[in-house]
């Protein structure tokens, strides 16, 4: 390492002067830098807008539905007994309920255990133990569980509890002023022991020879007392009597949903759901529009050359607000020309905007129904609703409605379906460009490109390095050669006078 030697001879500021030689060696170095900082911004611009349109990918689904353009409501005229929800299919309507009884569950209760539930001793019990309940066709299904050496009461209800086939849960209710006892219910209501009409036991563990005696005698059930399960019972519109193992039924696209008994009927009144429609539509026609101005936007706003990215030294002569106004300008711009936005807006905008074969339905374009361009063409395509046309629409003749967005024949393809392939399309074309957050700079364009500035960048700061210490080892010589000269002309003063 060279001893930098700064103007001791000389007299000269040689530090200011290395520094002054310095910013003209980095002039190149800090256009580089911006390049860096406008790359920067260009991916992040680019990335805000594909966030805009996951936005609207992420509509999609409820744009494909049915029950997105023909919505149907359920109201009851009791709610505390029966509610009910309606597909798309049902017909509108109204439709009589009257329950004469719930389902529920199967339950035993146990009697008070002998000693506290930490001091039952299971070792007469190791081994495994059998019970029986019923499948769907009210076949007897066996079910084994293990009482382990050392194992305590509730390791072994939890293993019980855990077999979720066996459709039974036990646990403790410590609550009982004689002592804890164990509950045990089933986990589903209805009947399916159905070898008893009356409603049988849906918990065998009472098996004659092969007696359970871990049920018995440590969890202190009694087969005979167990509660037993029961079906629902309700008579739709008069006349159709159903029997049900659940208080949820669905029939003719309505699921009721059973809370409680009835003395009369409970009406259930079916309508179409227009403001839903309605809601979904404006909701993506918005956020389209949000994109749309987005995207536009960056087309059409002026760059401003002079403005180019600030270094870091610049800032720290400036204000946050001088920083934050002179970099609004600076990246104004910044994405225009781009050809992937630009065909990007002309593909979404062109999906929407032809003919849709919608075999024989009503409505093959948008503007049939309400939704139309803006006639400002500064606003790059926006679409606006006529609400009360698009309520019609919805309201008279929903199915057709349906069929010019969602319509995917070979024949022709839906608005919706036309639009979704050009949102994925752009949305490819921009992440090839910019990559996603989590992409490291070989996975996209723009991200190739800053790799290589920050190779030249690394190269270029390095060989400044060098620049540097080459002025410091000029000056330093020059200092030294000075130096010598003082020192001889001081040695020719002394030869010639100054000894006299």
């Amino acid at each position: 390492m060279v001893m930098r030697v700064g103007g001791i001879f000389s007299g000269m500021d040689i530090e200011a002067m290395v520094e002054k030689l310095m910013e003209a060696e980095r002039m190149p170095l800090n256009r580089l830098k911006q390049q860096q900082t406008k790359l920067e911004w260009k991916r992040d611009a680019f990335r805000e807008i594909n966030s805009k349109l996951l936005e609207l990918d992420n509509l999609m689904l409820d744009m494909k539905l049915s029950r997105t353009y023909n919505p149907k409501t359920a109201t009851s005229s009791n709610e505390s007994a029966v509610t009910a929800t309606a597909s798309s299919s049902t017909t509108n309507g109204s439709y009589n309920i009257r329950v004469d009884q719930l389902a529920k569950s199967a339950m035993n209760i146990g009697e008070a255990l002998d000693s506290n539930i930490a001091d039952i001793d299971l070792s007469d019990y190791v081994g495994e133990h059998t019970f029986h309940t019923f499948d769907e066709n009210g076949t007897r299904q066996d079910h084994t569980f293990e009482v382990r050496e050392g194992d305590t009461l509730q390791q072994v209800l939890t293993r019980i509890n855990n077999d979720r086939s066996n459709n039974i849960r036990l646990f403790i209710d410590e609550s009982n002023v004689e002592g804890p006892r164990v509950v045990m219910e089933t986990t589903r209501t209805g009947v399916y022991n159905t070898q008893n009409s009356d409603g049988g036991q849906e918990v065998i563990f009472n098996l004659g020879e092969n007696e359970n005696k871990f049920f018995t005698e440590v969890l202190k059930l009694d087969q005979s007392r167990e509660t037993g399960a029961q079906n629902a019972k309700f008579t739709y519109n008069d006349n159709l009597e159903i029997d049900s193992r659940t208080n949820t039924y669905t029939l003719n696209g309505i699921t009721f949903e059973l809370n409680d008994v009835t003395e009369s009927n409970v009406r259930i009144t079916v309508s179409t759901d227009v403001d839903q429609s309605v809601e979904t539509i404006k909701n993506f026609v918005e956020k389209y529009n949000e994109m749309i101005d987005l995207m536009n936007k960056s087309q059409t706003e002026e760059r401003h050359r002079n403005y180019e990215p600030l270094l870091e030294e610049q800032k720290e002569e400036m204000t946050d607000k001088q920083i934050e106004l002179w970099e609004e300008r600076a990246k104004s711009g910044i994405l225009r020309g781009e050809s992937v936005i630009r065909d990007g807006m002309y593909a979404l905008r062109s999906s929407l905007q032809g003919k849709v074969d919608t075999d024989g339905g009503e409505y093959t374009l948008l503007s049939e129904i309400g939704i139309t361009t803006t006639a400002n063409y500064l606003d790059g395509g926006k679409l606006q609703i006529d609400e009360e046309k698009l309520r019609a629409a919805l309201r008279d003749n929903p199915e057709d409605v349906y069929k010019l967005f969602t319509s995917n024949s070979e024949d022709g393809k839906g608005i919706i379906h036309r639009f979704d392939e050009a949102l994925d399309r752009t949305r490819a074309n921009i992440e090839r460009q910019a990559g996603k957050s989590h992409h490291t700079l070989d996975n996209y364009t723009l991200g190739k490109r800053m790799k290589e500035l920050n190779k030249r960048i690394s190269d270029f700061e390095q060989r400044m390095i060098r620049v540097e210490q080459r002025y410091w080892n000029q000056f330093t010589a020059m200092e030294k050669a000075i130096a010598n000269l003082s020192q001889q002309s001081d040695y020719l003063f002394s030869q010639f006078g100054g000894g006299m």
